[in-house]
């Protein structure tokens, strides 16, 4: 993979100038950066497992992206989400969860909050 060269982290959760980085280089290249969103597709850790395996066999860098819902889903049904309790407690967990796991598998990985409750 080309990019890791550019990249100051080579593998797991990547911000700030390594994003800026990869998404130029993947502009210049001429590719996109597969994007999973946590509400529809990823919704437990065996599902971003999942997603991070097929982006790691793919020799690929992966967008994983997560909402209010998803991250609510996250915690599980048994948590009340009445004043955002359960998508917050997702939220959080689910980010824990990706950036502890993600350096494993050899990829860059951007983890996309910007739908979250705060």
């Amino acid at each position: 993979m080309g990019v890791l060269e550019k990249l100051s982290r080579k593998s797991g959760v990547i911000v700030g100038d390594d994003v800026l980085k990869l998404f130029q280089y993947a502009q210049e290249k001429q590719f996109a950066i597969p994007a999973i969103l946590i509400d529809q597709n990823v919704t437990s850790s065996s599902t971003v497992v999942a997603s991070l395996e097929a982006a790691r066999d793919l020799k690929s860098p992966i967008i994983l992206q997560m909402s209010q819902g998803g991250a609510a889903y996250f915690a599980g049904k048994g948590v009340a989400n009445s004043n955002q309790e359960a998508s917050i407690a997702g939220a959080i967990a689910g980010a824990h969860y990706i950036r502890s796991i993600a350096p494993a598998y050899g990829i860059p990985v951007v983890l996309h909050t910007d739908h979250c409750a705060k």
